[in-house]
């Protein structure tokens, strides 16, 4: 355990998505212990995948956190003293870290091509051995491995794991985890590119940006083995490990949006308040005591303990978060509530997305609420809309017509128009679907009705996320029917 006198504390999301509750609940757990402690909360950007890394993401990201009400004391767009705190910037510290482990034999260069890899791992999975790589390069003499780095041959750096013994991982949470290093790969640390795997990048910057403790999902418990043997190549001392439950879906697995929805912003786009949504993430494995479920951040602060936290998968209950909710608006004061519907949708810049589509629709201002509830509303009911399905079709084969759309919508964060309807055209001709049929099925999917404004800008304006829920129920909704 590190030994220091400032508690440091991080949470490094990749930007490689939409900002994910599972890093709101870590950030959450973090935050907390910092601020109980006295110490500083960091916030670093794991960039370092570069076909999947976006800024835009990185924004979401950091838009997101501080919605619910997460401040960094340290981070890409605040500074600090041990920045920069992204790591696609900090790649050439990366490469120095990674040669001064070759330089003490405890990494070395490894030349095998794809092709042999992939033969290796075809013949482990024949032989029914397990799968990982088999270390051959590790023999080549340091000369001979030197020479041909210089002579420009492609290469990775492996670190070298013991072939024999085991690696011990002290958590906070679970006692001592012990792990056979003959069961190890021997990692990769930087890729032919230059740029460094997550393990190399994560222990590096943990260690240079003095972070004491590491808290993190239950999910890294199998990498962390090799952070252990990398700090311990390094001669470096550790962070105190502190790995928290997974949040679950209700059937046990780990949450994920092929369930429900995981991005930060679906629930501020349906009215959940940004304290009650993290005071659900705090239930999620930990407790105030007693039976008491609601409190605010700083009163979670007062009484922060890791004493607290259960590891029984906590489930994410939606029709719990919707109760605290409720319970949460009924106590605001009708002038406060209404303050809270205008920063949500009710306020004029939303209204003047949602008007253009609509002006030449209404004869009277009576027929604007109307015309514009699912622009407002969350989940659809699908029960009394049987256009949903288009004539002579059958239902499974629309639920996938769906899932496909949805899976177009997925890859567009930003609903581009045209890129839309060239996609859901090219689907419709895929399945030997008439435009017209799909587009009409996708309207009643997302707006309920089948004459409404414009469907893809409608799409626009109720947004991407409550667009995807309703694109997913509908899609449940006819595998069930």
């Amino acid at each position: 355990m590190a030994d220091q006198k400032e508690v440091r504390v991080r949470v490094a999301p990749s930007p490689t998505g939409d900002p994910h509750v599972g890093t709101a609940y870590i950030a959450l757990f973090n935050y907390v212990f910092a601020r109980h402690s006295g110490g500083k909360f960091i916030l670093r950007i794991e960039d370092t995948d570069r076909t999947r890394s976006t800024r835009e993401s990185e924004e979401a990201i950091l838009r997101a956190l501080r919605w619910i009400g997460l401040e960094w004391d340290e981070g890409p767009d605040v500074g600090g003293p041990y920045g920069p705190y992204r790591q696609s910037e900090r790649v050439e510290i990366y490469k120095e870290y990674a040669w001064e482990l070759v330089r003490k034999g405890r990494a070395y260069p490894c030349f095998c091509t794809a092709e042999r890899l992939a033969e290796l791992r075809a013949a482990q999975k024949q032989a029914k051995q397990d799968l990982g790589y088999d270390s051959l390069c590790r023999s080549i003499p340091p000369a001979e491995a030197e020479a041909r780095v210089k002579a420009g041959e492609c290469h990775v750096i492996r670190l070298a794991v013991p072939d024999e013994g085991e690696t011990i991982v002290p958590d906070r949470l679970r006692g001592e985890l012990r792990f056979q290093n003959a069961l190890i790969d021997d990692q990769i640390l930087l890729k032919s590119d230059g740029f460094p795997t997550y393990h190399l990048a994560n222990v590096v910057d943990d260690h240079l940006m003095k972070i004491t403790h590491v808290i993190r999902a239950e999910e890294w418990i199998s990498s962390t083995p090799k952070h252990v043997l990398l700090y311990d190549a390094f001669g470096w001392e550790m962070p105190e490990w502190i790995h928290m439950p997974l949040l679950r879906n209700p059937d046990g697995s780990k949450i994920s949006k092929r369930k429900q929805p995981v991005s930060i912003d679906y629930y501020r786009d349906i009215g959940i308040l940004p304290e009650v949504l993290l005071n659900f993430l705090a239930l999620m494995g930990w407790s105030m005591g007693g039976d008491r479920e609601r409190f605010t951040l700083d009163e979670m602060i007062a009484e922060f303990s890791f004493d607290k936290v259960t590891l029984g998968g906590p489930v994410f209950d939606l029709e719990k978060l919707s109760w605290l909710n409720g319970a949460a608006i009924r106590e605001l004061s009708p002038r406060e509530l209404l303050e809270r519907l205008k920063a949500w949708r009710l306020n004029d810049d939303f209204l003047l997305e949602v008007i253009p589509l609509v002006h030449e629709r209404v004869r009277r201002l009576d027929e604007f609420i109307p015309a514009t509830t699912f622009y407002f509303a969350g989940d659809l009911d699908y029960a009394n809309v049987p256009e949903l399905v288009p004539k002579n079709r059958d239902a499974r084969e629309t639920a996938k017509l769906l899932e496909a759309a949805l899976e177009i919508v997925d890859a567009n964060p930003n609903l581009d128009k045209e890129i839309l309807e060239t996609r859901f055209r090219d689907l419709a001709a895929a399945h030997d679907w008439k435009p017209r049929e799909l587009f009409m099925t996708l309207r009643v999917a997302v707006t309920g009705r089948t004459v409404s404004p414009p469907l893809l800008e409608s799409m626009q304006v109720i947004g991407r996320e409550i667009t995807r829920r309703r694109l997913r129920q509908a899609a449940a909704f006819l595998k069930g029917a």
